[in-house]
């Protein structure tokens, strides 16, 4: 699920803009400085030179270092989470393909430590913020699982979402244990892809 979210660089930035466009081009521009110079030079500071604007309006959005990168870390997911369920309802899939995509992207996407999503999330180590936002993403790819995977059985929409918990769950440690070394990229994705086939199986739990 590594959605590329691009931006040209040095563009600058409207005069007047609404309040969620100007933050979208300062996140624009956030995820740029990420890319190109690395996660520590990103700054309030730093975010206003080159989005063009003054430092009060860029303190007016986030208010702190760790609000900006709170707000990134949040944006980056949400984006290409959004961008992956766009993806897989356009055209038709069987179910064994969904499972195999859906599987192969959240693996990739979770275990990949070089991507926008992992800078960010490494330069609010320790931050109580980042566990409390984290649980939120965790809770979005639930209902993007329920929602790719609603077409393709018969169960209540209460008892999708509980096992969708348990899938993302499941990706998670799968993800964890590529890091680790403990399983490949094809085995991980394989053993996910059986569970989400698995998950739809009528029979209580």
């Amino acid at each position: 699920m590594a959605i590329k979210i691009e931006k040209a660089a040095g563009e600058k930035a409207p005069r007047r803009l609404s309040k969620a466009k100007r933050q979208r081009q300062l996140l624009d521009t956030a995820l740029r400085i990420v890319r190109t110079e690395g996660a520590d030079r990103l700054t309030l500071g730093h975010l206003a030179a080159s989005a063009g604007v003054s430092k009060p309006v860029a303190y007016d959005h986030f208010g702190t270092r760790s609000g900006l990168l709170i707000e990134l870390y949040r944006w980056i997911d949400t984006e290409r989470v959004n961008a992956f369920r766009d993806a897989m309802a356009s055209g038709e899939r069987s179910f064994e393909e969904t499972a195999g995509m859906l599987a192969s992207a959240y693996i990739d996407c979770a275990a990949d430590m070089t991507d926008e999503f992992h800078a960010v999330g490494a330069a609010l180590a320790g931050s109580e913020e980042k566990a409390a936002v984290f649980q939120e993403l965790l809770d979005y790819s639930v209902q993007m699982f329920v929602s790719v995977l609603t077409p393709f059985g018969a169960l209540s929409s209460e008892e999708l979402e509980r096992r969708c918990v348990g899938l993302v769950g499941a990706g998670e440690a799968l993800s964890a244990a590529m890091v680790r070394g403990k399983l490949d990229r094809t085995e991980a994705a394989g053993v996910f892809a059986a569970l989400i086939r698995g998950s739809l199986d009528e029979r209580p739990a």
